[in-house]
């Protein structure tokens, strides 16, 4: 079945008093074919949980990929969680040939954030996070650099430097990975101005998003505000999206634009830059935190 896809996610679910303990997240993934919701829905049903909010889509009408995100209550879920997600994977997930994850939403992602020494994007996330704005827990910042370690300090997260050079940078990357083992959901470059090398990508086991100055791929490396000045850019836009070894490439996640004129000195067009990157980064993460985005192939589905 296929079922049509806004351009704009729906709001999320409201954090706080009201995210109550007992509400569940059902995502799963599948080759498309008929009857899919009605076998979800009659476990969910038989299994006492009430579904509150489902969105699916499928990208084929015939041979496609579905794709389904399901909140619903259940009482005591966290009692019932590994039975629930093990009879799914019986009942259910196995029949379809399906991947699939359950989980609390109330369950904050565990994040380390990677930043060099532009603050914007790192300061944006942290505040969010402070004011349960964003479903995370940053656990760490992460920096190549020393000099924000104040403004981190105000937030209580711990900030590791570790440098990196051209000829360090596999001995920092083991570092790295040694200091996010098993410690974190997600990584999150936040104007980390450093290639992740694909060996530190294969092995650190989690998703990496990253936040980009443009619309991909236009004004890649440096001096960008400048370039756009140059050639009279109309609209500034900032991308986040999944990193890989393609340096980015990555599925997209979110992107936005803000227009601008020819008065627009440079330092006016990366203060709007600036402030498009917060934007789109911090919708991403709450995005993907949610369990809002499935990658397919090099696209992505974004409820």
């Amino acid at each position: 079945m296929s079922t049509i896809v806004s351009e704009r996610p729906a709001p999320l679910t409201p954090t706080g008093p009201d995210f109550t303990r007992d509400i569940g997240r059902l995502v799963v993934s599948c080759p498309d074919g008929p009857g899919i919701v009605a076998l979800i829905s009659a476990f969910l049903h038989r299994h006492g949980a009430n579904i509150l909010q489902s969105d699916q889509f499928s990208t084929g009408a015939t041979g496609g990929r579905f794709m389904l995100r399901t909140e619903f209550h259940l009482t005591r879920l966290r009692e019932r969680l590994h039975l629930l997600e093990r009879q799914f994977d019986v009942e259910v997930a196995r029949r379809l040939g399906a991947e699939f994850r359950v989980r609390p939403a109330a369950t904050p992602t565990r994040v380390a954030i990677f930043v060099s020494r532009y603050d914007h994007c790192l300061l944006d996330l942290l505040w969010r996070a402070r004011r349960g704005e964003l479903p995370i827990e940053v656990v760490a910042v992460l920096s190549n650099h020393p000099d924000l370690e104040p403004d981190v300090a105000a937030f209580g997260t711990p900030y590791m430097h570790v440098p990196v050079t051209r000829a360090t940078k596999p001995a920092a990357e083991r570092v790295q990975l040694d200091l996010l083992r098993g410690e974190v959901d997600l990584v999150v470059l936040a104007r980390y101005m450093q290639i992740l090398s694909a060996d530190f990508l294969d092995r650190v086991g989690v998703p990496v998003i990253n936040i980009h100055h443009s619309f991909l791929p236009a004004f890649a490396g440096a001096s960008p505000y400048e370039r756009a000045k140059q050639r009279g850019v109309k609209l500034i836009g900032a991308t986040a999206h999944y990193a890989t070894e393609e340096l980015d490439e990555g599925p997209i996640i979110e992107q936005d634009v803000v227009r601008v004129s020819h008065r627009a000195g440079v330092a006016d067009l990366a203060r709007s830059g600036a402030d498009i990157e917060r934007t789109v980064l911090s919708r991403a993460v709450a995005w993907h935190c949610a369990d809002r985005v499935f990658v397919h192939d090099a696209t992505t589905v974004v409820f």
